[in-house]
């Protein structure tokens, strides 16, 4: 029965992994697609917020969390985590369908290149000794790092995007798009505190009671931040398409789970120095991928070069000669002319 129920519990995880998958890949379309159709400027937010487009988009992120949570709840982290990268792979197609195109060659190869990395990243990333969460003290400097972080990043993306004139859409939202990633990992782990500080009872327990409901306070308002944060950041990032910033988001929120693990709470790569030597060969395939997905859709984005047809593939009509000047007068416009006397 326990073998069976172990089959069981895995079974169902799968299912909700993909779920979930399906969930991340629908919301990264739809907000793909509005990050097109919108213009930026002032009053962007508020004409985001006023569109229902955008709502859905909220709500199929918000499905395709509690999917995670849910298969987490079933299913172990080695196993939930990987699939989870299928949000990639599931969002190709649904946009290419969306934009009435086929998905390229290189999309593809892009696309498994960063399943690859992604997969062995997330394969030697997670706690060795599980139940760690952060104190207040490192609460507050991870705050202040990211806040620092993200703001480099967005700032990046934004010179980014005033040079697509000049050098096309190429890596264009990448820097969003890694705040956006940085910014969700850094709510996971704020989360997994929080979560942690309610199960220990902290307000009744060893710490005193009025610092324990502000920093259980202080901790939601983070996580609220930061999951808002980093939704808009990604929603900025799909201005440059749709590939590769989701790539750089699902890679950069377990990279930076991992920095905040390994500098803060004690974790490691596992297999020790060959885990480490896995997770640097792991994040040069991904950047690879995420190189192929950026090439892979400028020809998509950059305007069409100059050629002397139409676009029906008619020839175009020559050009008339230019017309002859006329040749100038023989008598010099100084001279007088001379008028016949009238007869007499």
């Amino acid at each position: 029965m326990s073998a069976v129920g172990g089959v069981a519990g895995t079974a169902v995880a799968v299912l909700l992994s993909l779920v979930s998958a399906a969930g991340y890949a629908l919301a990264a379309v739809a907000q793909s697609r509005l990050a097109s159709a919108s213009a930026g400027g002032r009053g962007a937010l508020r004409r985001l917020l006023a569109r229902p487009q955008w709502w859905w988009a909220v709500g199929l992120n918000a499905a395709g969390a509690l999917a995670h949570v849910a298969a987490l709840h079933y299913g172990p982290l080695t196993l939930v985590q990987p699939l989870g990268a299928l949000t990639l792979v599931a969002a190709l197609p649904i946009g290419a369908y969306g934009a009435h195109r086929r998905v390229s060659r290189v999309e593809w190869r892009g696309a498994a290149w960063t399943l690859a990395g992604l997969v062995g990243l997330v394969a030697v990333t997670g706690p060795v000794a599980p139940g760690e969460v952060l104190d207040l003290r490192e609460t507050l400097l991870v705050t202040a790092v990211t806040l620092l972080l993200i703001a480099l990043l967005a700032a990046r993306g934004r010179s980014r995007d005033g040079k697509r004139g000049r050098d096309g859409r190429r890596g264009s939202g990448l820097g969003h798009a890694t705040a956006s990633g940085v910014a969700s990992a850094v709510g996971s782990a704020l989360t997994q505190t929080l979560t942690v500080a309610l199960a220990r009872d902290l307000p009744g327990g060893a710490t005193d009671g009025a610092v324990g409901w502000w920093a259980t306070a202080l901790l939601a308002f983070l996580i609220a931040a930061f999951a808002v944060g980093g939704l808009l950041l990604s929603q900025a990032a799909y201005r440059g398409g749709l590939a590769a910033p989701l790539a750089v988001v699902n890679l950069a929120n377990p990279a930076a789970a991992a920095v905040i693990g390994v500098a803060l709470l004690g974790e490691t790569f596992r297999a020790g120095v060959w885990g480490w030597t896995v997770a640097g060969v792991a994040a040069l395939v991904a950047a690879r991928g995420v190189v192929l997905l950026t090439t892979g859709l400028e020809p998509e984005r950059s305007p069409a070069p100059e050629s002397p047809t139409t676009g029906t593939g008619a020839p175009t009509a020559a050009p008339a000669p230019p017309r002859p000047r006329p040749r100038p007068s023989a008598v010099p416009h100084s001279l007088p002319q001379t008028q016949p006397e009238p007869a007499r």
